[in-house]
């Protein structure tokens, strides 16, 4: 079933509160994610190569030497636990023969980062990943003085991460505003990469915005899918360290690369500033993190959804349930599963990412209008911010068996039948649903629904919302519908990794 997932254009929802930490692995079989800090051991050759500064040498020169005595190392040192003692798991009568050797011992691993100096009195900052676990931290400046470093508060739904060293008087890199940054502009991306301490590369902003395609390690409901993308150097050491624009402010905070070999290829992504800014403000002052969300999951609209709500262009996030299930503030204000959401904060919201950034440069508590498409009719919804729970989670009487399949319902390019009460138990529909049996190739459902696996739970539009309990609630729901007309189904999946989703149709196409 698994393989026959992977040709479906739905996506997992995203649970919205800000853009913060990151996934591993990519998409694409011929490259992988992975953050880009260094641990200590062999490094192979790597070949530097990189754009001429427009400007002449003088500008990046320039700039490298203002902001570089801003930049440190970051060196870390973590106690690799040994397992359990063999008690229990050795052969029977071998135990304290083994445990006379004392067992495995703790060894120490030692890791490589960067980071950036925020204050002058010693605040610094890096990813979380680069100083999680750590039982020390040591920061070097670029003037060769080694200080042991607190660590102050970490963050790993943003990887962001704040340590502080005792010093005064240390210089500072400036703070710039990335939301002026335009894809095309050059950028320095300072730090520590395979042991070569304070080393600047070049290159261009690639990309703004990278959201769902970046999967790094360690992600969780509320990570972070809004990286600008640079193709400037950025090696297993540069984590934690400075992307930096012509002027010589800082614009992000550099985490991760995309590689064959988990080396430089040309693709790095760096942390938002304004994010980062944020983050660390909130770890300074608090110690902790209070992440602001509007208890919604959500994903990327597709020309289907911008079809059933009369929009000339894709835009906007589907709503697909509510965190936590079938409540959140979202749901308090009126916002309902199959809303297309297309402004927060009179601001445009085009994609994933845009709604997690306006979000998070919330606080808890606040209250922000909301703007979402509901089949072709604009409403608008005051939403209060709610505190982020780490452990909330989307929301996931039988048929008669007499009832038939239902070839009739071809409009869709479906055949369902009814839902075998086992399926209907151990989901609790509550009476609702009919069971996905087959898929046309050439209907409007091929590619969105799952033959087997998928169940039809409710019409949402055309509106009234109708539940669907029978094979004959479906039929009479499409019945009417002409070439050109467009449907709203909530679909439940037989897999529970997958939940509910809204799937929007249109027929004829």
């Amino acid at each position: 079933m698994a393989a026959r997932f992977s040709r479906f254009r739905f996506a997992t929802a995203a649970v919205v509160s800000f853009a913060g930490g990151v996934l591993f692995a990519s998409g694409m079989d011929w490259t992988k994610i992975s953050w880009a800090q260094s641990t200590t051991g062999n490094r192979p050759a790597v070949s530097a190569r990189g754009p001429m500064s427009p400007e002449g040498v003088g500008s990046f020169a320039d700039i490298a030497e203002r902001v570089t005595p801003g930049v440190v190392a970051v060196n870390t040192t973590r106690t690799a636990r040994p397992r359990a003692n063999m008690r229990g798991r050795a052969p029977q009568g071998m135990e304290d023969f083994l445990e006379q050797f004392g067992g495995p011992q703790p060894r120490q691993q030692r890791g490589e980062g960067s980071g950036f100096i925020m204050s002058s009195d010693g605040y610094i900052v890096t990813n979380n990943h680069v100083v999680a676990d750590a039982d020390q931290v040591s920061i070097t400046l670029s003037d060769g003085r080694i200080f042991k470093a607190k660590v102050v508060g970490t963050d790993s739904t943003t990887d962001v991460a704040v340590v502080k060293i005792d010093a005064k008087g240390l210089p500072t890199l400036t703070i710039g505003n990335d939301e002026n940054t335009r894809i095309g502009e050059w950028v320095l991306a300072v730090g520590n990469p395979l042991g070569l301490d304070f080393t600047v590369t070049a290159g261009i902003i690639s990309a703004k915005g990278r959201g769902q395609e970046i999967n790094l390690p360690n992600a969780g409901n509320y990570t972070i899918s809004d990286f600008i993308q640079t193709d400037a150097a950025i090696n297993p050491g540069n984590s934690g360290g400075p992307l930096i624009n012509m002027r010589g402010e800082v614009i992000g905070l550099n985490s991760a690369i995309a590689s064959q070999t988990g080396y430089y290829s040309g693709y790095g992504f760096a942390i938002p500033i304004t994010l980062v800014k944020n983050v660390s403000d909130d770890l300074i002052k608090e110690g902790r993190v209070r992440l602001p969300v509007m208890g919604v999951s959500v994903t990327p609209a597709l020309p289907e959804d911008a079809g059933i709500n009369g929009l000339s262009r894709v835009a906007g996030v589907k709503v697909m349930g509510f965190t936590p299930a079938d409540a959140g503030p979202a749901k308090a204000a009126g916002i309902e599963v199959g809303d297309l959401i297309v402004t927060v904060d009179s601001k445009p919201v085009d994609r994933v990412s845009s709604l997690q950034r306006i979000v998070r440069a919330h606080k808890v508590g606040d209250r922000i209008p909301v703007e979402v498409m509901r089949f072709g009719t604009k409403k608008r919804f005051d939403v209060r911010l709610e505190e982020a729970n780490a452990t909330n989670r989307l929301a996931v009487n039988p048929e008669s068996p007499e009832a038939a399949t239902n070839p009739s319902a071809g409009k869709l390019g479906l055949t369902v039948e009814a839902l075998p009460a086992d399926i209907a138990a151990r989901l609790r529909t509550n009476g609702r649903g009919v069971r996905v049996a087959d898929v046309s190739a050439d209907g409007p459902a091929h590619d969105k629904i799952a033959a087997g696996s998928d169940i039809v739970l409710a019409v949402l539009y055309p509106t009234p919302r109708r539940d669907v309990r029978s094979v004959g609630d479906l039929q009479s729901a499409v019945s009417t519908l002409k070439d050109g007309d467009y449907v709203s189904l909530l679909v439940q999946s037989l897999d529970p990794s997958l939940g509910q989703r809204v799937v929007n149709l249109r027929i004829g196409g």
